[in-house]
């Protein structure tokens, strides 16, 4: 499992999202949506959101920071399943979140796709794309 690329639907009146075609056999059966950092959603496969589910059961009710990040998760996360032509509805609750209006973009990020604001996506990649030409091996050490 593994997503990749970048695309750029437009999101229609009804607030739906086609995914794109190489996404869809993965997210077929069925996907999370949910609030994502840096004010993106993360979209994930309904079998990977299960896996993320019992890690996060696995750490202790006492940590304030696990209760504070399941409940933001959990709370706005949505579950579906695309359409025939690949689309999802985005509840206005999520776009509102990510500051989706029309024109979005659709990232693979290794075992999740993100959904930014294509102006935010823009700075984003602008603002981080000298740190990535820039990392060092203590960054992520033997890796590279």
């Amino acid at each position: 499992l593994m997503f990749l690329g970048t695309h750029e639907p437009r999101l229609d009146e009804k607030g739906r999202l086609i995914l794109p075609a190489k996404f869809r056999d993965e997210l077929a059966s069925g996907l999370v949506i949910t609030k994502g950092q840096e004010r993106c959603l993360y979209v994930f496969p309904a079998t990977e959101f299960h896996t993320i589910t019992e890690q996060l059961r696995q750490t202790p009710l006492t940590a304030k920071s696990s209760r504070d990040y399941m409940r933001v998760m959990f709370a706005g996360a949505h579950d579906e399943i695309p359409d025939k032509q690949g689309r999802v509805t985005i509840p206005s609750g999520l776009r509102d979140y990510a500051g989706l209006a029309k024109d979005c973009v659709v990232i693979g990020a290794n075992t999740r796709v993100e959904i930014w604001d294509a102006k935010s996506w823009k700075t984003y990649l602008a603002d981080r794309e000298k740190n990535f030409a820039e990392v060092s091996e203590e960054v992520f050490p033997g890796l590279f």
